[in-house]
């Protein structure tokens, strides 16, 4: 905790409490209805709420029993103390005591404790009650004068009373104590003046006996002690001495007519006095050569005197022993100097009202370590100053740059806080409450860092409705509901400068502040908008920011007029508008509106879109414009809390207030989704981010808060892209629920609860959930700040990071991973702990830019340089089975500082995988290392993780599926599993989702079939059912049968199946079973007997519904009709396609149209919104629109099956540039966001667009009147591609950089229509096609089911599309 404003002292002579209790030092003051309960100045023990409307009045602590009494009204709240484990001492209510007769309708002036738990309660009358074991009331007097103070002496057995303005001190004198009846007589302290303060002398311990001594202060600025008179005597207490405080400060470089003439006073009793001074000779001893000052301390401190220190409100203090208080012949060095000192700093009130014109002092030293000499200031303008220092510092007459420091002043409000708002900087704030009570503060640097000092106050009765502060803290802007207003904030007290009336239609819903395009123009502007879209803007004129808080006496131009209006649509289904959290950048703009403007508003509907909004000013026309850079659809209906922050992040509350969602603005992602069922409603939100934009946010709760903060996208893993870093718990500090918080610039979060604000350190205490992720020590991590940490989270990975390895493999980069890792070996030889470790080890952006042929040639340059040659090892080459054995070894014995434990573990994992992969390089091909590569990591990963697979992407399906080694990588998977491959075996590899030769893919299913059978010992026929049944093996199966002796089922299930099932009886029979299975929940049976009836349809449905295995009802199909099934297809269009459209999974959504023939849409399904290729029968998950479906490898799958063939040229002809150039900027911002920025460099700088075709044959009378944009000409599927209508031109050379070999995979009329240039020929050819799709489909799945595909065929000349000629 940074700092701690605990609340707003009353301004009451009893608002503050101090005590020592069971060793403990005990600060207590109430605060509007609150009681505060310190142990330190950042440590709250306690604060307790009342349910009071009304103010507490009084406070007093019993030292004995740790009581603490509180009056409010008439009512007087006994607390009492008990123990929570330990240490830990919370106070609960005891009892209440109300007065009673006449005085029922009196305010508690005073309490005081006596002896045995009695209570002295004074109002119109002073009234004695005991509270042990309950109250009881003992004794009431009623006086002439309420009192202003009325106190018990320590030893209980004389009360000092007076009231407000009188100059007669009346103590009263105990007869007899203990009983139920007590009686006192009384005499008078007579005085000049009106007393203004007393305190009775404290002995070292309350069983101590001494003699009562009396201090009192009176308006003449004297100081009179008073002690025991004779016993016998009508008087009793007699006056002893007398100090003057006006002769006792008179400073010799001031004139006297100059010289200030107010005084306080304050008694430091012996015991402080002597604790201090024994605590100042321990400290010491250790740092101190000069003792000057400490010898003179310890000669007075011998002495046993109470010290009087008298001060004036210029820092000038003066100390006056006394000693042998009370003695019958006083000598003339019974009162003797101590020290007269100047520079002594507290921070009186100025320009206060006269009843704040006021301040008591408190003094204390505890005998605990640790503990100092401590002085508390209670000026009576809502501050609680505490300073604390060495007593021989304090006294030392020699100038001193600093006697005592200042820990803290405990301020805030005296009601609870309603709202908090910031400057756009986070250098300046304002908290306000209900009641129109509010606080400027200023972020300013102390020694322990930076805090919050209260500036200015301000308290209108008029509703302010929303606020703006203007001038890190200067001025302030009310919007009112039917005028504008704005005050002057630089001096304590606020004063309203301007006011504007205005009109508006609809109801204001925010107040703007709009960036300037010079910030030190003088000038502001602000803009409100309504419910209706409709907006009004003013212009404020300030003066020049003042170095020096007084205000100027020189009249400085202020103004507030209105600078225009504007109109921002129609407000149907608006649910509000807000300003967005600035995140700590500076609120001026470079002058451009374009989408590349921050962020300024966002608004959301009630149906769930959120849009964002930037203006600029126009200062010819006065008025503002207005830009919608961006809209996102969320889905979340009625939302109730939405926050957005300048660089396009917003977080959205659901309105059942316990699902909080944050999105991605600029690409319109789902970042993150959490549920808080049963932890309190989501009731604030606030945004933070670090100096290089990685973003924070701050979810409050009732008594909580929960830190956020963005993490870098894992799309292997799947991992969240947000976590929580720290969690603040403000329950142990207050029992009132947080009223809003904010973030300052510097990274320190403030929280208002209650009266209290709380600012919490910048330096975290990691959750244990987000330690892992973090390269660095505990011991390092608990000095850092968050934005340090944030950023750690956040940066550019390392070239040998997995992440940035698996991302090159992804890319193609192949080579380029087996060189970081050679460099890698090379390095960790030779690395001790301590050394430093380059990141990108000797790469830089244009090597990871490099072909990989380059890279491979580089390599060897390299091995082969002079350098190389004298080397004693020969160094490898690539990363075989041998060399990544080698560099595991290292990576198991070596901690690399930019990797945790976990990613080092990873890190092995694929160097494992590519040494592996590297065995079999020459006979597959890159999809098939991909594949492979992905496929051992995952196996890997389980293992360390001891937790069942969950199977490979459909991300590695549809590599493997576009692979032409399929043949080798069915017989690596098949070895993997040694030959006892299980269906669950062939679900987590995707085997039969990939494998695109239908004989080799019913081989392998037979294999699973046998498997299943012999999968366990006693050989169950109803394992295998289903595969055999698929294959349409019945016969294999009654032979299995035959031998099931042992099943009870054998003989029913063998005759059933010896029977025709192609007569319809039979059929009949098979589905009745199928049916009698599904009531017993046999599913996969169940599905076998459907297969039996030769009704496929209802197999696959079984299978996918209720077993919920959508691979294996593919593979059955598959296997059972052929890839051209129309069971097969009907279950692709219906199933897989709607699952991808509501999920928004782009690679199970290319991999169906791929099967489906439809290559085109293949293509156009990598990145284009999958709601425009398939028409989702339900409304898209939230899912569908995560981050998770943008995976930045969809890219290498566009640049490759866009040059496949035809169809997939003719998908990507399709796409517009504009949403090409789109999607390799977001890919870029995705790779970004990664931490992958080299492989967003190299995308961007070395992406080939397709050539535009050349311009149009038509002449410009047969063109259209209107052209059909983007969003339109994807709306409609099946309409012809507007990009190549109309023009004439050769897709083989669209590309610059392509392959020789583009398969001819349209019918070939279209194709010599293109080859031809006869283009419209073509496009009634294309629409042709579109219409006998099937028929071209059964063709093709003909001729695929002839080939092998791992196996090279001479092509055939028509079906080449290169430059040579032919």
């Amino acid at each position: 905790m940074r700092a701690i404003r605990p609340g707003k002292p009353q301004p009451k002579l009893q608002a503050v409490t101090v005590g020592l209790w069971e060793g403990r030092r005990i600060i207590a003051y109430v605060s509007g209805n609150a009681i505060v309960i310190l142990t330190g100045p950042h440590d709250i023990l306690q604060t307790i709420y009342l349910d009071e409307h009304e103010s507490l009045d009084a406070i007093q602590l019993d030292e004995l029993s740790g009581g603490i009494a509180v009056g409010s009204g008439s009512v007087t709240h006994v607390y009492k103390p008990y123990t929570q484990g330990v240490d830990l001492v919370k106070w609960s209510l005891q009892c209440d005591l109300t007065l009673e007769g006449d005085a029922r309708n009196d305010r508690i002036a005073t309490l005081s404790w006596g002896m045995d738990d009695e209570l002295l309660v004074g109002s119109s009358c002073l009234t004695l009650y005991s509270t042990h074991n309950g109250f009881e009331q003992l004794w009431t007097k009623p006086l002439a004068n309420p009192p202003k103070y009325a106190q018990f002496s320590y030893d209980a057995s004389l009360i000092a009373s007076t009231g407000k303005y009188d100059r007669l001190m009346k103590i009263w004198r105990r007869l007899s104590f203990g009983g139920s009846e007590q009686c006192f007589d009384y005499a008078y302290l007579p005085h000049p003046q009106t007393i203004t303060g007393m305190h009775w002398r404290r002995p070292f311990h309350r069983e101590q006996n001494i003699e009562n001594v009396l201090y009192t202060i009176c308006a003449d600025q004297k100081l009179r002690i008073w002690v025991s008179g004779d016993p016998h005597g009508l008087g009793i207490l007699e006056l002893w001495a007398t100090i003057d405080m006006l002769e006792s400060i008179q400073p010799r470089h001031v004139p006297l007519n100059q010289q200030s003439q107010r005084r306080y006073a304050f008694i430091v009793d012996s015991r402080d006095f002597t604790i201090a001074t024994t605590k100042a000779i321990q400290e010491s001893s250790k740092f101190d050569s000069e003792q000057h000052a400490l010898t003179h301390l310890i000669e007075i401190a011998n002495r046993s005197p109470e010290i009087c220190v008298v001060l004036d409100d210029r820092g000038n203090m003066s100390a006056w022993g006394l000693e042998s208080v009370g003695c019958k012949v006083r000598k003339a060095s019974n009162i003797f100097n101590v020290a007269h000192v100047e520079g002594l700093r507290f921070y009186f009130p100025l320009d206060v009202l006269p009843d704040e014109d006021n301040t008591q002092f408190y003094n204390f030293c505890g005998d605990n370590p640790g503990d100092a000499f401590t002085v508390l200031a209670h000026h009576f303008d809502g501050r609680l100053e505490w300073l604390e220092g060495r007593v021989d510092t304090l006294f030392d007459p020699s100038p001193q740059k600093s006697r005592l420091t200042r820990k803290t002043i405990c301020t805030g409000h005296s009601s609870a806080i309603k709202k908090i708002v910031r400057t756009a900087s986070g250098r300046a704030l304002v908290s306000r409450t209900n009641g129109g009570e509010g606080i400027v503060w200023n972020q300013r640097a102390t020694l322990s860092g930076k805090t919050l000092a209260r500036q200015s106050t301000f308290n209108t009765p008029e509703h302010i409705h929303r606020l703006c502060v203007l001038q890190e803290g200067d001025f302030l802007v009310f919007l009112h509901h039917e005028s504008i207003s704005l005050w002057n904030t630089r001096g304590p007290h606020a004063i309203e400068i301007a006011r504007r009336p205005y009109k508006i239609q609809g109801k204001s819903l925010c107040l703007i502040l709009v960036p300037e395009l010079n910030e030190n123009s003088g000038q502001v502007h602000l803009a409100t908008i309504s419910s209706d879209m409709k907006g009004l803007a003013w212009e404020v004129r300030l003066p020049p920011k003042l170095e020096s808080r007084r205000p100027s006496t020189v009249e400085e131009p202020v103004s507030l007029e209105e600078f225009g209006q504007f109109d921002l649509g129609t407000g149907d289904d608006l649910a509000f508008v807000l300003p967005v959290d600035p995140a700590g950048t500076a609120s001026v703009i470079s002058g451009f509106l374009d989408t590349f403007a921050r962020d300024i508003a966002i608004s959301y509907t009630n149906s769930g879109v959120i849009d964002s909004w930037t203006a600029r000013l126009n200062e010819k026309d006065r008025t503002l414009e207005w830009l919608h850079t961006s809209t996102v659809p969320t889905e979340v209906p009625n939302p109730s809390l939405a926050s957005g922050t300048s660089i396009r992040k917003a977080a959205l509350v659901d309105s059942e207030k316990t699902t909080l969602t944050i999105w991605n603005m600029r690409s319109a992602q789902l970042e993150h989704e959490e549920h808080f069922e049963g932890q309190g409603d989501i009731q604030d939100l606030d945004w933070s981010s670090t100096p290089d934009n990685q973003s924070i946010l701050s979810v409050g709760f009732p008594h909580r808060v929960v830190i956020y903060n963005q993490l870098r996208f894992d799309y292997l893993d799947a991992a969240p892209s947000w976590a929580p870093i720290r969690e603040i718990k403000t329950r142990d500090l207050t029992p009132h629920p947080i009223g809003d918080s904010v973030w300052l610039g510097s990274g320190n979060l403030v929280i208002g609860a209650g009266n209290q604000m709380f600012v919490q350190d910048e330096h975290v205490q990691i959750m244990n959930d987000l330690l892992p992720r973090l390269p660095l020590s505990s011991s390092t991590i608990a000095t850092l700040n968050i934005f340090t940490v944030v950023s750690t989270l956040n940066g550019t990975l390392a070239v040998f990071h997995p992440q940035f390895l698996a991302q090159c493999i992804l890319a193609g980069k192949l080579p380029l991973v087996h060189q970081i890792l050679i460099r890698l070996f090379k390095r960790l030889k030779f690395y001790t702990d301590g050394d430093e470790l380059d990141g990108l080890l000797g790469f830089d952006a244009e090597d990871i830019s490099k072909e990989p042929e380059t890279i491979l040639y580089l390599a060897r340059k390299e091995l082969s340089s002079s350098y190389a040659d004298f080397s004693d090892d020969e160094e490898p080459e690539v990363i075989n089975e041998e060399v990544a054995s080698s560099l595991n070894q290292l990576l198991v014995e070596k901690d690399i500082p930019q990797l945790t434990n976990r990613e080092q573990f990873h890190l092995a994992d694929i160097v494992e995988c590519v040494g592996t992969v590297e065995m079999h390089r020459r006979s597959i091909d890159e999809n098939a290392t991909r594949f492979l590569l992905f496929f051992r990591q995952n196996i890997l990963r389980n293992k360390d993780r001891s937790c069942p697979s969950k199977g490979i992407s459909w991300r590695e399906i549809t590599w493997a599926s576009h692979s032409e080694s399929q043949d080798i990588l069915t017989d690596l998977v098949s070895r993997h599993y040694q030959g006892r491959m299980l269906w669950r075996h062939a679900r987590e590899s995707g085997l039969f989702m990939w494998m695109t030769d239908i004989s080799a893919l019913r081989t392998q299913f037979e294999i699973i079939a046998r498997n299943e059978y012999t999968k366990t010992d006693e050989k169950n026929p109803i394992d295998c059912s289903l595969y055999y049944l698929a294959l349409k093996k019945k016969a294999v199966l009654i032979g299995l049968w035959r031998i099931a002796t042992w099943s009870r089922e054998q003989g029913p299930t063998q005759r059933l199946l010896s029977n025709n099932f192609q007569d319809p009886r039979w059929k009949t029979a098979a589905l009745k079973n199928a049916y009698a299975l599904m009531g017993k929940r046999r599913f996969e049976y169940a599905a076998a007997f459907f297969l039996l009836a030769d009704h496929l349809q209802d197999a696959v449905s079984v299978i996918s519904n209720q077993l919920q295995d959508m691979q294996l009802a593919i593979a059955v199909a598959r296997v059972y009709e052929g890839d051209d099934g129309p069971v097969l297809q009907k279950f692709l269009e219906e199933k897989v396609l709607q699952n991808a459209a509501l999920e928004g999974n782009r690679w199970l959504a290319t991999w169906a149209f791929w099967m489906l023939g439809k290559r085109d849409k293949a293509v156009r399904a990598l990145l284009m919104p999958l709601n425009t290729l398939v028409n989702p029968l339900d409304t898209p998950r939230l899912q569908s629109k995560s981050f998770l479906a943008d995976d930045p490898a969809l890219v290498v799958l566009y640049k490759q099956l866009r040059q496949k063939s035809l169809q997939t040229l003719k998908g990507a002809m399709m796409v517009s540039p504009r949403t090409e150039t789109d999607f390799i900027l977001h890919t870029a911002r995705l790779y970004d966001r990664m931490g992958c920025d080299y492989l967003a460099l190299d995308l961007v700088r070395n992406w080939e667009f397709l050539t535009p075709p050349p311009q149009p044959r038509r002449s410009l009378s047969s063109l259209p009147m209107h052209m059909r944009s983007d969003s339109q000409t994807f709306q409609d599927q099946n309409q012809t591609p507007s990009m190549i209508e109309g023009f004439n031109f050769d897709p083989r050379k669209l590309l610059r950089r392509r392959s020789s070999l583009v398969v001819a995979d349209l019918p070939s009329p279209g194709l010599r229509a293109v080859i031809d240039g006869r283009m419209e020929d073509a496009e009634a050819v294309i629409e042709e096609d579109e219409e006998h799709e099937g028929e071209t489909k059964s063709k093709r799945g003909e001729n695929e089911e002839k080939r092998i595909p791992t196996q090279f065929q001479e092509p055939d000349a028509n079906s080449l599309l290169d430059s040579f000629g032919f």
